[in-house]
């Protein structure tokens, strides 16, 4: 079974403090785990800097035991990332951006086979409510050929029905993958999750639900 280790963790902004200092966690396949911090304390960074297109700061990579450079971007052959902000195309229909992802049929008919494309494929991105272009993205991520899934604020202003449906995907994709969740809608991944940390103090802590997170000062009792 596959591990992403990630250690040596440290980074920082020009004038701040260093928002992780050689921190470090794992993944396992088929195990999604949540990472939990306030606004600005680098969640979003980590993220990119894991999937090779951040820069800033310093970690390494590991998948079991094969170091995996950041140099030449080669974390987006084993990492795939849901990043917050949306990426499609806003004049395209969602049948052709499935086909553009996957040229193939079997892929294509997994996409279009999922729960409630039907009722999308014909629309535009661009008329697509929160929740429904938050699925579709999250569809053709988590469908690529990744072992690990980084997902960054999934569930963010999107509406309940799409809330159940993501919630059921990330299950599915949890038996062939290992996930990476970060969302203030903490109740969300928490539901989810094997494992959590929480940035505090230039550290990742480990943290098991909510009395936690209270004691630890990331929400309100």
């Amino acid at each position: 079974m596959k591990k992403l280790i990630v250690d040596n963790i440290s980074i920082q902004f020009p004038k701040q403090s260093e928002l992780l200092l050689n921190a470090h966690f794992y993944c396992d396949m088929h195990e999604i785990i949540g990472i939990f911090g306030r606004n600005g304390t680098g969640k979003s960074t980590l993220f990119r800097m894991i999937f090779g297109i951040e820069k800033k700061g310093s970690l390494d990579i590991k998948i079991n035991n094969t170091f995996i450079s950041r140099d030449h971007i080669i974390p987006k052959k084993h990492i795939g990332l849901l990043p917050q902000q949306h990426f499609l195309p806003k004049g395209h229909l969602v049948k052709k951006i499935i086909t553009l992802f996957f040229p193939s049929d079997d892929g294509q008919n997994k996409i279009f086979s999922s729960k409630r494309i039907s009722l999308l494929e014909n629309k535009k991105i661009g008329t697509l409510s929160e929740g429904e272009l938050k699925y579709l993205e999250l569809l053709l991520i988590g469908n690529l050929d990744h072992s690990f899934l980084i997902l960054d604020e999934p569930f963010s202003m999107i509406e309940p029905l799409y809330r159940d449906v993501i919630h059921e995907f990330l299950l599915e994709v949890k038996k062939t993958k290992g996930i990476i969740i970060s969302d203030h809608y903490y109740h969300d991944v928490l539901n989810l999750t094997d494992r959590n940390y929480l940035i505090k103090n230039q550290q990742l802590l480990v943290v098991q639900d909510i009395p936690d997170l209270v004691r630890n000062q990331y929400i309100s009792p």
